[in-house]
């Protein structure tokens, strides 16, 4: 029951626009710190993008200015607006909280191409 569903990758162009949604199952995204990651073909699982309870918003350096974290309530669901869109940015995204839910694994992410 508690579990966290991305949606809304895809292939877009460089310089392009994409939004992912997270949607939660099971607890409050309100309450709750929320984390997008990314991981692409044959190196590890890095933080892109977080938000806390409050509201406040943290950003990995190569997307800070670019990607935005938010949240609405009311959906339940956690979003990462992508613009001006880079080909290293290519990666499978997934979402996460550091909060003991009972998530016991990852989700299967969502799968952004960006092409050149």
């Amino acid at each position: 029951q508690v579990q966290l569903v991305e949606s809304g990758g895809g292939l877009v162009q460089a310089g392009g626009s994409l939004r992912l949604s997270c949607a939660a199952f099971g607890f409050r995204v309100s309450n709750s710190p929320m984390r997008w990651y990314r991981q692409a073909p044959g190196k590890q699982r890095d933080l892109v993008a977080a938000i806390t309870s409050d509201g406040s918003t943290n950003y990995e350096d190569s997307v800070k200015g670019r990607f935005t974290i938010s949240r609405d309530n009311a959906k339940n669901t956690v979003y990462l607006q992508m613009n001006t869109m880079k080909p290293e940015d290519t990666a499978v995204y997934y979402c996460n909280t550091p909060r003991d839910y009972g998530i016991n694994s990852w989700g299967k992410g969502t799968l952004v191409t960006v092409s050149s």
